[in-house]
């Protein structure tokens, strides 16, 4: 019998239907798929399993179901135990500015509980760190949270942001009103790649505005935003974070016309108590930020 088959089976049985276990299953995994594997676990035992609608188990799959419970369902404390103990170790996804400003302090918190805790971090946004995330690469992102995910990844809102204009501190902007009310925008656009969802957020506004205002010189990360027009080579494009320290060359001007931009957290599978504890953490992170 293909182990694989049998346990996409098990998370079919124990959550009641292929489309719920895939949003259950801790890796990415497609529902064709799924389903095509368990057919070829019916086909190689020459029995049904489960009836599709409505869902139930047949007698030969409540006894499948029953002989892999025991196994697939303590596979996580088999691995506690074998570390030693309850989880400590978490892979978290988020930008630079997110890692550089927001989560030390969250870490700090989270390790009262967790004092071993072993801490991995990686940088990118949200294209990435969604793909990492279903290469089981990442356990838990902070990121811009836009649409309907990708199967199989979770979602929960942490706070609404305003996007932001960076400007020069010398600089005669103060607010977004200043250039919308120009027949045409001369200073070049300092911003992330197009694909990116702060990038795209912009462009949208813009459009229904009847506004024409391209990137001009695009750069990977925020950090590297603030670096390019603090040395004057346009005006940026950010997110405005309230109680963030900023540089002393530069302002930041909220463009609270424009909708907000949602940043929440995103993981895969079952929520561990130590990404629960991460994710209450970051919450309380946001209250501060609003207060």
């Amino acid at each position: 019998m293909n182990i694989h088959h049998l346990e996409l089976f098990f998370y079919v049985a124990r959550y009641g239907g292929i489309s719920e276990a895939v949003r259950n299953i801790p890796y990415g995994i497609q529902q064709p798929a799924v389903s095509a594997q368990v057919i070829q676990l019916e086909e190689h035992l020459g029995v049904t399993l489960f009836h599709r609608r409505p869902f139930a188990l047949t007698p030969a799959g409540e006894e499948l179901y029953q002989f892999s419970k025991p196994f697939f369902s303590n596979l996580d404390a088999a691995a506690d135990k074998l570390r030693g103990g309850a989880g400590r170790s978490i892979r978290i996804g988020a930008s630079e500015v997110v890692q550089r400003d927001h989560l030390p302090e969250v870490v700090l918190n989270v390790r009262q509980k967790y004092p071993k805790l072993k801490l991995y971090l990686r940088e990118g946004y949200r294209p990435q760190l969604e793909a990492w995330l279903q290469q089981q690469e990442l356990d838990l992102a902070i990121t811009v949270i836009e649409g309907k995910p990708p199967s199989g990844i979770h979602t929960e809102e942490l706070i609404q942001l305003h996007l932001a204009l960076i400007v020069p501190k010398p600089s005669p902007i103060q607010s977004g009103a200043d250039l919308w009310e120009r027949d045409k925008i001369d200073e070049p656009l300092i911003a992330l790649p197009a694909a990116e969802a702060v990038c795209r957020h912009f462009q949208q506004a813009l459009a229904k505005r009847g506004l024409d205002w391209f990137t001009s010189l695009e750069v990977s990360s925020l950090g590297l935003v603030e670096t390019y027009v603090a040395n004057g080579f346009g005006i940026g494009l950010g997110l405005h974070i309230p109680k963030t320290q900023q540089s002393a060359r530069l302002r930041f001007v909220p463009l609270t016309e424009f909708p907000p931009v949602l940043v929440g957290a995103m993981w895969t599978g079952k929520r561990t108590p130590l990404m629960s504890c991460f994710i209450d953490e970051c919450h309380r992170r946001a209250r501060y930020l609003r207060a």
